[in-house]
């Protein structure tokens, strides 16, 4: 601090003595000549013209100390021109950054001071104008000149690591000096102002370890054979200091942590020499048998561990590959086991490295080898038979119980138990055939048929006496084979005809045969006619030797007139060990044909026809025919059923119709005003019958007269309807049945039909509808309104 003072002392002092010597003005730097001419001038009593005058200035090196924390302003320096001759005439002016705020000036003497702190890492430096004018008139006596005010620096900012903390890393096992980074540290100072920026760099913390360069900051290592696998993370603690390291200069710090990546320095190793494995005889081949490890203290790619069996006794049975998430060697089976043959397995196993690094061959092989001992575990199996499948032969229709072959298995375990056969009775289930259970021969249970079945498939199950849970199953194949018991027949049914202007040898037909047997050498048939060696004189039939044969004519002349039908027996052998065969007949029908011997017809009757028809043609007719029959069947059809609807349901018929009306009858309430069962019988009319829609009343309710059995209106009603319809002519020619409906005589409502009333329209007085009671006050109502009377309705129902 001390020193620190002194040093501003010392500049205050030069910058007091460079402000009171003048210096003379620059050459070349003239004062621009006005119409009034410079003030000087005047004041001298100079004659009045252009007259050059010298640039009065005196100029300063102008600076300001950043962060003064005197309570002055702190000084710093003097304006002042020759034509201030100390009279108070001329006035100084001072504008530009931070005139007035920042900088002020003392108008009479020049002096400029600094009104605050400055900082020069926020503006180092500020330029400024200045200027002389009259103090009277505020006439500019010069020009006015620019300068500027630098802010001295002095040393308040440390280095700064602006990236840190900082991470790196290097190979282990590198060399003294291999480089591991670059740190750079930045000081705010002036670096073109003595000592304030330059930055050295030295190591805190990370020795002996490391180094770092004092100018530049590079980190290099410092001790050969780093090991990562005895220490894997460094943390070195790096320092900046300014004024070049001296006594007094500040410093800044930052961390570094140094990782040293792994190399393929260290060979795989076993734990343990000799590793012991047991596995049961059972063993699936591809299963896992066991798993070895051998250990590398390396870590990602430079860990990876291959593993090899080395060719020896009993590496031929095993395979060993790589778990690549945890690299452990696992040993797989490579063929079946069996404990009663081998009981133990000895070999070696190698692991090496897959990425090997060249620099450390030296270190020595990297790989390492163990002994594998594996022992076979006993477990009972269950039989074993002799063959994969059995293929058995047996003729059909053999005996049954005839042994057709035998299967055998056996218990290859220690313990040799006795073995069970059985069939799978899913494989037989019509029980074909039976096995002894001891001896394994397979017999049949039934009379096989070739023809049904040609071959069984079934399954013979083993079983351990002493595990009867220990089975296995044996497929066998049973081929029936055929004998012929089945004589030869024709193919198929053969349509044969004969022209009848075939000629003698003439091929009409080729027949073939078939047979439901099969066999070994294939089917060989013969044909031959039952009457061989007997000369026919029709036809006769020749063997082609390709089991096929040729129906021949013995003559011509063949007529339909004559004879339409012949009958040809064909007599048919098999080739078999015994000999069967067969006789069928074949039918021939004469035909017609045309010269080049196409068939035309073959029925007797189209000898009659028109010469010159063609079967088509023939047929076309006919199907016309048939189409005009249709046509007039339902023709007739038709009008048949129109002249029916016109009997039954005509509207024009005069007879009399069932007319339906409405009829209101007493009201709401009146459901029994009128008795029809009374109007259709009137045996039913009872004597002193009232109505019960009115209340009865003496002297107004007339009584209905009394219908008898004989009753003579009745009678003639019935002949009057029987006179009128024995002479209806519109009435059906078939006897009818006409129903009629006679309501009587002496009703007080009378007839309720239109039919029979008047034409005439007559009045008629409805006050007696009023007598009758309240339930026929809205009929009374209606028809004591109307002027006009209505006729009474009779109703006639057929």
């Amino acid at each position: 601090m001390l020193r620190r003072n002194c040093l501003l002392l010392f500049l205050c002092f030069l910058f007091e003595q460079s402000s009171c010597a003048p210096f003379q003005s620059r050459p070349g730097q003239e004062w621009p000549h006005s119409q009034t001419g410079p003030p000087a001038a005047g004041r001298n009593g100079g004659s009045r013209g252009f007259q050059r005058v010298k640039r009065g200035w005196v100029w300063n090196q102008f600076f300001v100390l950043e962060e003064y924390m005197g309570s002055d302003p702190q000084y710093v320096g003097k304006l002042h021109t020759d034509l201030d001759k100390g009279d108070s005439a001329v006035k100084y002016t001072l504008s530009g950054d931070g005139a007035g705020t920042i900088f002020t000036i003392d108008q009479i003497t020049g002096d400029i001071h600094a009104l605050r702190s400055l900082d020069r890492e926020v503006k180092p430096y500020y330029t400024l104008r200045a200027q002389a004018v009259d103090i009277e008139t505020n006439r500019p006596l010069e020009p006015e000149s620019e300068f500027v005010i630098k802010v001295q620096d002095i040393n308040d900012n440390e280095p700064k690591f602006l990236e840190g903390p900082y991470t790196a890393s290097v190979p282990e096992m590198s060399p003294v000096g291999t480089y591991v980074m670059k740190v750079t540290a930045t000081d705010a100072d002036d670096p073109t102002y003595g000592n304030s920026a330059r930055v050295v760099y030295s190591i805190l913390h990370g020795q002996p370890y490391f180094s770092v360069d004092p100018k530049t900051g590079v980190i290099r290592t410092a001790l050969p054979n780093m090991d990562r696998e005895m220490k894997e993370l460094y943390q070195v603690l790096i320092q900046a200091k300014d004024m070049g390291g001296q006594l007094g200069g500040l410093a800044g710090t930052t961390t570094i942590n140094i990782t040293l990546s792994d190399v393929n320095d260290n060979p795989p190793r076993f734990s343990k020499s000799i590793f012991h494995l047991r596995v049961p005889e059972s063993s699936a081949v591809g299963s896992a048998v066991g798993r070895i490890k051998a250990h590398d203290l390396d870590i990602g790619k430079n860990a990876e561990v291959e593993y090899n069996i080395v060719p020896g006794d009993g590496g031929a049975m095993f395979d060993i590959t790589t778990n690549e998430h945890n690299q452990e060697g696992i040993i797989m089976l490579k063929k079946p086991l069996d404990y009663e043959t081998k009981k133990a397995y000895t070999f070696k196993v190698e692991a090496s490295n897959a990425h090997l690094d060249p620099r450390f061959h030296n270190f020595g092989p990297f790989k390492d080898t163990a002994t594998v001992k594996i022992n076979v575990l006993d477990v009972d199996e269950p039989p074993v038979f002799s063959k994969p499948s059995y293929a058995m032969d047996v003729y059909e229709d053999t005996p049954q119980g005839t042994i057709i072959g035998a299967v055998t298995a056996q218990d290859l375990d220690a313990g040799n138990s006795p073995v069970r056969y059985s069939i799978d009775w899913k494989s037989d289930l019509d029980s074909f055939f039976d096995i002894d259970p001891v001896r394994g021969t397979i017999s049949t249970n039934e009379l096989l048929d070739r023809e049904s079945i040609a071959q069984h498939n079934i399954s013979v199950v083993a079983t351990k006496v002493n595990n009867p849970v220990l089975t296995s199953k044996v497929a066998v194949t049973v081929h029936v084979l055929d004998i012929n018991e089945f004589p030869p027949e024709l193919a198929m049914p053969y349509e044969t005809y004969v022209c009848e202007s075939a000629k003698v040898g003439q091929v009409i037909q080729v027949i073939s045969a078939r047979d439901q047997d099969l066999p070994q050498a294939g089917q060989k048939f013969s044909f031959k006619s039952p009457q061989e060696g007997v000369k026919t004189k029709n036809f006769t039939i020749r063997d082609f030797g390709n089991n096929t044969a040729g129906v021949m004519t013995l003559r011509v002349g063949f007529k339909r007139r004559s004879q339409e039908i012949y009958h040809l027996p064909v007599v048919i052998e098999d080739g078999g060990l015994q000999t069967l065969s067969s006789t069928g007949t074949l039918t021939i029908r004469v035909c017609g044909c045309d010269t080049d011997g196409s068939l035309l017809t073959c029925s007797a009757e189209a000898i009659f026809l028109p010469v010159g028809l063609s079967t088509g043609a023939l047929i076309a007719i006919l199907v016309c025919i048939v189409i005009l029959l249709v046509i007039v069947v339902l023709y007739v059809g038709v009008r048949r059923q129109k002249k029916k609807e016109t009997l039954m349901t005509s509207k024009e018929d005069i007879r009399d119709n069932v007319i339906h009306y409405d009829d209101e009858g007493g009201g709401e309430e009146d459901t029994h005003a009128f008795d029809m069962g009374t109007l259709r019988n009137p045996k039913v009319i009872k004597e002193n019958m009232f109505r019960r829609d009115v209340k009865p009343e003496l002297g107004l309710c007339p009584r209905r007269p009394v219908a008898s059995q004989n009753s003579a209106d009745i009678s003639n009603f019935i002949s009057l309807r029987l006179q009128e319809h024995e002479g209806d002519t519109s009435a059906p020619p078939y006897d009818s049945l006409a129903t009629y409906a006679y309501e009587g005589e002496g009703s007080v409502a009378e007839s309720l039909s239109s039919i029979e009333s008047v034409k005439g329209e007559t009045e008629e007085d409805y006050d007696y509808l009023n007598e009758w009671g309240p339930r026929f006050k809205t009929l009374a109502g209606i028809f004591g309104e109307r002027s006009e009377s209505q006729s009474d309705v009779t109703s006639n129902i057929f």
